[in-house]
């Protein structure tokens, strides 16, 4: 059986070079070592720690890699986590799918609706898994906006902070924002885009979060700004709130709608959305077509959550009667957003231990990993949408986003008092 296990990574690798300690089967038997690939890049090392985790990666690789990980059954012994997802998810690309995988893929497509029917109060539970945790552990991986979304590196060498006060402006831009307009913000984190657009985008602003931590952050960021009359943030969602609005952005949060609720999202944002008003939206996607949740992802760290295709956004859209006026595709942005994430959280991993436990960190650890290789090397992409009720409600042509960074830019310069998030 250990032979079969073994004939898969030689099946699979290669490229690249992996050595793998298989588990032994006890009594004293030696374990085997085997080396797979043809000897170039970075050489990555793991070590299987009972056989039964063999099997279960072998069967289940989607779910199993993140768990047996996470719980400390397979051990990087040199390179990273990241580093042994790489070598295998460049080796996989173009490689037939075993029966028994396409199965376990067509059941989650099926079964996808069910597991996403974030009612009201479901909506509120899947988001406290996962944003009310202790905010000390994202203040160790984010830059000091605590921007919690892909980042816009708009030159090579910019470091996470330039790139996401970069997306901050360039939503901006896109919002085509006049002085004093009512914005709102779907998914509005701790704060700092809504403290962005209503500091130097001058504009009223609503934000609304689901995160009872983000809510207090954002709210005590609002009052040492002195723009408590400008920027309030609601623990509210986004399908009990009432408009209209100038303008709506939301970054972020569509990825926690699900796939049954795509209708309603976008008939709510049309009924709160003035005549005139314009709209962005900003979401992970796949540019491979509809699919599945990986199963890993969707029990310890989004539950409930979908990354949907462009194709199955755009239908909704049409059904709402909106108009879309501009697509924008970010293909690695966040992989290098994602990447700056696991460095700092690594360099930082004692104080989250610290925070929590070894098995926390490790499932943390797999978790940028694994997202950071799904951009870079699985088809994920992020997408802004602009949309609009009334097509006459922008310019003819794209020319005012750039002269409206270029303002924006302007005044940002002038003010020198923009804060990091919670103090």
């Amino acid at each position: 059986m250990a032979k079969f296990v073994a004939d898969n990574f030689e099946r699979v690798i290669r490229r690249g070079q992996l050595r793998v300690q298989f588990a032994s089967a006890g009594g004293g038997e030696q374990p085997v070592i085997q080396t797979f690939g043809d000897g170039t890049g970075k050489p990555v090392a793991i070590r299987f720690n009972d056989q039964a985790a063999q099997w279960k990666l072998l069967l289940n690789p989607e779910y199993q890699a993140g768990d047996l990980f996470m719980h400390g059954r397979i051990d990087v012994l040199q390179g990273s986590i990241y580093d042994f997802l790489a070598v295998v998810l460049q080796n996989t690309k173009g490689l037939p799918v075993y029966w028994w995988m396409r199965l376990l893929n067509a059941i989650r497509i099926a079964t996808r609706r069910l597991r996403q029917r974030n009612t009201l109060v479901r909506s509120r539970k899947n988001v406290a898994h996962h944003y009310d945790l202790d905010g000390s552990l994202y203040r160790l991986f984010l830059d000091s906006d605590c921007q919690y979304s892909c980042a816009y590196f708009e030159r090579p060498g910019d470091n996470l902070e330039t790139a996401q006060l970069a997306k901050k402006r360039h939503l901006a831009a896109k919002l085509a924002l006049k002085s004093g307009q009512k914005v709102l913000d779907i998914g509005s984190g701790w704060g700092g885009l809504g403290l962005y657009l209503a500091e130097i985008g001058g504009v009223d602003v609503t934000g609304l979060t689901l995160s009872t931590e983000q809510h207090q952050v954002s709210n005590a960021r609002a009052h040492e700004l002195g723009l408590d009359g400008q920027a309030r943030f609601k623990l509210q969602d986004y399908r009990a709130t009432k408009g209209p609005f100038d303008r709506i952005v939301s970054v972020g949060m569509f990825e926690h709608v699900g796939i049954g609720n795509f209708d309603a999202y976008f008939n709510t944002c049309r009924d709160l959305l003035e005549p005139d008003g314009v709209m962005i939206l900003h979401s992970i996607g796949r540019m491979d077509g509809p699919g599945a949740t990986n199963p890993w992802i969707d029990r310890y760290i989004f539950p409930g959550g979908y990354i949907p295709a462009l194709s199955e956004v755009l239908l909704a859209i049409e059904r709402a009667g909106l108009k879309v006026t501009d697509i924008e595709i970010l293909r690695l942005h966040y992989a290098e957003t994602l990447r700056a994430w696991r460095e700092r959280f690594m360099a930082r991993r004692d104080e989250a231990e610290a925070l929590y436990d070894e098995q926390f960190c490790r499932m943390w650890e797999f978790y940028l990993a694994a997202s950071e290789t799904a951009f870079r090397f699985q088809n994920m992409m992020v997408f802004q949408i602009q949309l609009v009720r009334d097509q006459e409600a922008l310019p003819l042509t794209r020319a005012y986003i750039a002269e409206a960074e270029e303002e924006l830019r302007r005044r940002e310069n002038g003010i020198h008092r923009l804060r990091l998030a919670g103090e």
